[in-house]
């Protein structure tokens, strides 16, 4: 079974570049307009998964070029290579684009943070998103939301905390992250086997009448 995602949304160190890695290596750039600077950051700030240079200057209307410039007086700025201290987070680079992580000197205190609040009971939102997942299992968030007609990055966060769902690899046709449930999730549920599930799969849409919006 794949490996549960760090409890902070951060990936695998060695999928990863640690402190260090391209966003540190950045050299300083003149610095972005202020209101350039500031929805940048509030898009990296919700975002569930990488993003983009191009979508981001597409969202904001932006020339590419000032993006990308924005972006490393960012990562520089962060990992305190300018004026300022280094942050609690980094900006770093994949393969699908930019995100916020936290650094790995303070996984520790994050996980601490996080795995507080795990005896807490599930919310209804919380546990309707599982549902989706244990009969539509692989799917992916697009879809969670779609079937559920909300927005469920939140939910999907604290089930991948919690350990009752994982990463289950990418979507073929649209790359989008799938997800699936775990043993734990069997446990909570009393379940040996998903065959042993409720028979209510007939109930959620089908595929192919769930939009897809990944």
């Amino acid at each position: 079974m794949p490996k549960p995602p760090r409890p902070d949304g951060s990936a695998d160190p060695a999928a990863e570049p640690r402190d260090g890695g391209p966003a540190a290596a950045r050299e300083p750039v003149a610095e972005p307009a202020p209101e350039l600077r500031a929805a940048l950051e509030a898009i990296l700030a919700v975002a569930a998964e990488p993003v983009a240079p191009a979508q981001l200057a597409d969202a904001l209307g932006a020339d590419a070029g000032e993006v990308a410039a924005a972006l490393a007086h960012l990562g520089a700025d962060y990992d305190g290579q300018l004026a300022g201290p280094r942050r609690g987070f980094e900006l770093r680079e994949g393969p699908g684009g930019f995100r916020l992580y936290s650094r790995a000197a303070h996984h520790e205190a994050v996980r601490e943070f996080l795995t507080a609040g795990q005896t807490a009971r599930l919310s209804q939102a919380a546990l309707e998103t599982l549902a989706v997942i244990a009969y539509r299992q692989p799917v992916t968030r697009a879809r969670i939301a779609a079937i559920r007609g909300v927005n469920v990055d939140g939910v999907v966060r604290t089930l991948l905390m919690r350990g009752l769902i994982v990463e289950a690899g990418e979507d073929g046709a649209s790359g989008a992250q799938q997800f699936v449930t775990t043993d734990e999730f069997l446990a909570a549920a009393g379940l040996d086997a998903l065959d042993q599930l409720p028979d209510i799969a007939p109930f959620l849409p089908e595929g192919d009448d769930v939009p897809t919006a990944d």
